[in-house]
């Protein structure tokens, strides 16, 4: 989608002067909002505004964005796909990239290599392997989320990991420098990734292997079986905590007689323990309550930290 910038609403940001400039130096194709509703943008559908929200044309104009931002000392967080995370209700005082442009959302592939831009969604990645018969990836057919956000999160499914397939990744850090680093150097954990804590993701390279398309189509016909068997329909952010090493979240939180437990619009899933729903009316500060609710319970109860997976950004 080609958008182009309107001047006009950049009268209600918090620093015209310097939105102006940011504005004068990128393309026209790039868009810029302020004020940007977020809830619109994450798939638990609750969250305040953005002050500055982009998506860059190109390469260039990202790193206009972050030199701008660093120039003004100004916070800045890269949305994907807006799954695994929560925005407080007061929305978040700074800049929001989202690598939605064409530019960063192709999917090339040579002999067993697919290199995806960011911006790529993991079910198209997903979709592109299995047409080049190629296996390995369709666990991401049902991750709702993009190549950049399952890279930040290490995200995984079925048993498997997106840094399991990774081979490399190409960087850029908040300065505005651009760099390839290897998988090994990427300081992935289980549902994290330590390098892209001051880098933004623009590209992956990502090995599978040759396979039969009538298995893996099969594969991934049953790996979304089982997902929309087990999770919910409902609004939600993906799973809302890290699985503890005693036991999955899920299965804990089931044991300590949660599900359905409400507050306000927020409830806890009957399907899956782990995800934490939006009936369409909660609130950000109602689904902060109830995780609130879950992590004492867990911990008076069974004397388990719960941590969350689920990104919290943005004020109350």
């Amino acid at each position: 989608m080609t958008s182009h910038t309107n001047i006009a609403d950049l009268s209600l940001a918090r620093d015209d002067e310097a939105v102006r400039d940011l504005v004068a130096r990128l393309s026209p194709e790039t868009l810029v909002r302020v004020n940007e509703p977020l809830a619109k943008r994450t798939t638990l559908r609750v969250g305040g505004p953005a002050d500055i929200y982009t998506e860059p044309w190109s390469e260039k104009d990202l790193k206009t964005t972050v030199e701008f931002c660093a120039r003004h000392r100004m916070p800045i967080f890269v949305l994907g796909r807006g799954s695994n995370l929560l925005v407080k209700d007061g929305g978040f005082r700074g800049l929001v990239v989202c690598l939605a442009h064409p530019a960063f959302c192709r999917v090339d592939v040579a002999g067993s290599e697919i290199r995806c831009g960011a911006g790529a969604r993991l079910k198209a990645v997903a979709a592109e392997a299995k047409r080049r018969g190629l296996a390995g990836l369709e666990f991401l057919d049902g991750i709702p989320g993009s190549i950049g956000g399952g890279l930040r999160m290490n995200a995984g499914a079925m048993g498997e990991a997106i840094f399991n397939r990774v081979r490399s990744v190409r960087l850029m850090d908040f300065e505005g420098r651009v760099e390839e680093r290897a998988a090994a150097e990427m300081k992935a954990r289980y549902r994290g990734c330590g390098l892209l804590k001051d880098h933004l993701a623009l590209a992956a390279v990502l090995d599978a292997q040759p396979g039969e398309p009538q298995a893996i189509e099969r594969r991934m016909r049953e790996f979304n079986e089982k997902r929309w068997r087990s999770q919910p329909a409902a609004p939600s952010a993906g799973c809302m905590f890290k699985n503890p090493p005693a036991l999955p979240a899920g299965r804990l939180i089931d044991e300590l007689g949660l599900k359905g437990t409400r507050v306000g619009g927020a409830m806890i899933s009957f399907e899956h323990g782990n995800f934490l729903v939006n009936d369409g009316t909660a609130t950000a500060g109602e689904i902060l309550k109830l995780i609130d609710l879950v992590k004492n319970r867990a911990w008076v109860e069974r004397g388990i930290d719960l941590e969350l997976e689920v990104q919290v950004i943005g004020e109350s």
